[in-house]
């Protein structure tokens, strides 16, 4: 039966007990880890979310009926202890923070009894995710993820901290909104109040951002709940959090200065990371041409070569193909597999092909020199010498080839690049190389819509020296856009937004958009315009993704305290789930029986 802590007050959490309290006497609260009976003395490990404790219980100092009353302990009850702290009499746990004290306790309150758990309180469980997630309440009493949880709470606030510094303002945007089809899958609200409308689920505060810089408030930010209804994978979930920030009267370089000094602070006061400033640079060109990606992994090397030039005449034709379609051909050096096993080979060829490849052209140079290749019957030994030294091969390499249009080369060497770091384990988690990525294309041309859209949203401006070409050549204009990478991942990204009329209007006019088109479904926007409105840029953090990669996890659901599955349900409430047909009849919704 469980007992009232009236009169009792929890003096220190844990792990605040320390050899300093000697001699004094504490209460502790918390829920019990593990219970050894030794006969005559009881020994208790006592959790809350600072960490164990260790307890001592002993008929001398608790009395029999405490005594009695410790006998019943089992895993997870809750407890209250009042004791004296002492000098641990075994061996110092050097493992513990509390490993040089215990409790001897002199009172013991059983606050709450419990069932025993379908799944043992550990860090570092092998229990499947599944049954974890079911539990959640039970999973996020373990020390990891307790210790993801009080990180994620300390990015945060420090955040606030610094932004506030820095002059911004912490202001709110609805959650309730307007649709707005660009970009990923809108969260639909049904409105009772306005039969057959919806709201939407804000897929970011986008639309708000320039409003608040219209409205004078020159530097806003929020930590903010985003809605994306879209596929899930490891570092995705339908509900997510960013910290968003904009900013007036700035360019590219005052919003990477300042998110330097951000990053600087939360790195070294969270995990003790010193961010050497400033952060390296690369456009996306580069990006793409040096590791095929907008977000390269930079921990190591194996980056792509162009040598088409090299290859152009030569007799292989699925090199000269593909040259002659305008694609070229690249290639990534896999430093001393030069004996990877033939089948190991074959898994990779497959592996690309999942990326679009038709195939991958290989050469292992041996340890003599010799080259053992899937092509070399249709070159000569002096092209092949020649495309080796291209790409710096020496014995023992593995040289990997991928023939396309540019597109699906970036795609497949990209991937394939990380892959095989994957499988030599050279993604190594305690190294956090950032990069920012600049320049990106305004534009991408959709075959599917016949038109082009935006590569991040419509209102990204262009580089000056690039609005020339929208009207020339649109794929060959750069945005004044910028991503922050941490190895291989994007954390954040962001742009300078147009604020000139005569742009924005270009801007829709290349995306397809009428004026009425336009105003239809940013009209609020547009005519905030009109009233004066500053330069201004912003950034966004995918706060889930950074504290993953803080806490040196494979998953974003290991930093969310609830999170969803890949289908975007609940399994510990059992959303989303059927609701009262009243409810429906109030929206004016049916469902139909197939639906149900």
């Amino acid at each position: 039966m469980a007992e009232s802590m009236k009169g009792l007050q929890r003096s220190h959490r844990c792990t605040e007990v320390s050899t300093a309290n000697i001699g004094e006497t504490v209460t502790v609260m918390g829920w019990v880890q593990k219970s050894r009976n030794k006969g005559g003395i009881i020994f208790v490990d006592l959790r809350d979310r600072s960490g164990l404790l260790q307890v001592i219980f002993e008929g001398n100092d608790i009395g029999a009926d405490g005594f009695s009353k410790a006998e019943k302990l089992r895993s997870e009850f809750v407890v209250a202890i009042t004791g004296r702290v002492e000098a641990r009499s075994g061996a110092v746990n050097e493992n513990l923070a509390t490993g040089a004290i215990e409790i001897r306790a002199t009172e013991l309150r059983i606050l709450s009894e419990a069932e025993t758990p379908p799944f043992p309180i550990e860090e570092d469980s092998k229990t499947k995710e599944d049954l974890r997630l079911k539990y959640r309440y039970l999973d996020l009493r373990r020390p990891d993820l307790q210790k993801n949880l009080i990180m994620r709470s300390k990015v945060a606030n420090l955040t606030r901290l610094f932004l506030a510094e820095e002059g911004f303002l912490e202001i709110e945007t609805p959650m309730l909104t307007k649709s707005t089809p660009e970009g990923a899958r809108d969260y639909l609200v049904p409105s009772r109040v306005h039969p057959g409308n919806f709201y939407a689920l804000p897929q970011s505060p986008q639309i708000f951002k320039p409003i608040l810089m219209c409205s004078g408030y020159d530097r806003y930010f929020q930590i903010v709940k985003c809605f994306r209804d879209e596929d899930l994978r490891a570092d995705r979930q339908p509900e997510f959090t960013q910290i968003d920030m904009e900013l007036s009267f700035v360019d590219v370089d005052d919003v990477i200065r300042i998110n330097e000094r951000l990053l600087q602070k939360l790195f070294k006061e969270t995990i003790g990371v010193e961010v050497k400033l400033p952060i390296q640079r690369m456009t996306y060109k580069e990006a793409m041409e040096r590791f095929g990606s907008d977000k390269p992994d930079t921990r190591f090397g194996m980056e792509l070569k162009d040598v088409s030039e090299i290859v152009k005449n030569c007799g292989f034709s699925v090199f000269t193909g593909a040259l002659e379609k305008g694609g070229s051909v690249r290639g990534i050096n896999a430093d001393g597999q030069g004996e990877m096993p033939r089948k190991k080979i074959d898994a990779l060829v497959e592996f690309a092909k999942g990326f679009g490849a038709k195939g991958l052209a290989y050469l292992a140079i041996s340890g003599d020199g010799s080259f053992k290749s899937s092509f070399s019957k249709f070159m000569t030994e002096e092209e092949l010498a020649a495309l080796v030294t291209a790409m710096s091969g020496k014995p023992g390499d593995l040289l990997l080839f991928a023939a396309d249009e540019d597109e699906v080369v970036f795609d497949v060497l990209g991937n394939l690049r990380l892959e095989i770091a994957r499988n030599l384990d050279l993604l190594k988690k305690d190294v956090y190389n950032f990069l920012w990525v600049t320049e990106f294309p305004l534009l991408e041309y959709s075959k599917e819509e016949g038109r082009y859209t935006a590569k991040h949203h419509p209102f990204t401006m262009p580089m000056e020296e690039d609005l020339k070409l929208l009207n020339k050549d649109p794929s060959k204009v750069r945005a004044k856009a910028y991503d922050i990478v941490l190895n291989g991942t994007e954390i954040g990204g962001g742009s300078v937004r147009i604020f000139q009329n005569h742009i924005q209007e270009k801007m829709f006019e290349v995306l397809g958009f009428t004026k009425e088109d336009a105003y239809d479904r940013f009209g609020f926007l547009l005519n905030a315009f009109k009233y004066g409105v500053p330069p201004h840029a912003g950034l966004a953090y995918g706060l889930d993704r950074m504290i993953m990669l803080m806490a040196k996890e494979e998953s974003i659901r290991d930093v969310i305290a609830f999170p969803k599955v890949k289908d975007a349900s609940c399994l510990m409430t059992d959303a989303p789930n059927l609701v009262e047909d009243k409810q429906l009849a109030e929206l004016g919704i049916e469902v139909s029986d197939q639906e149900k």
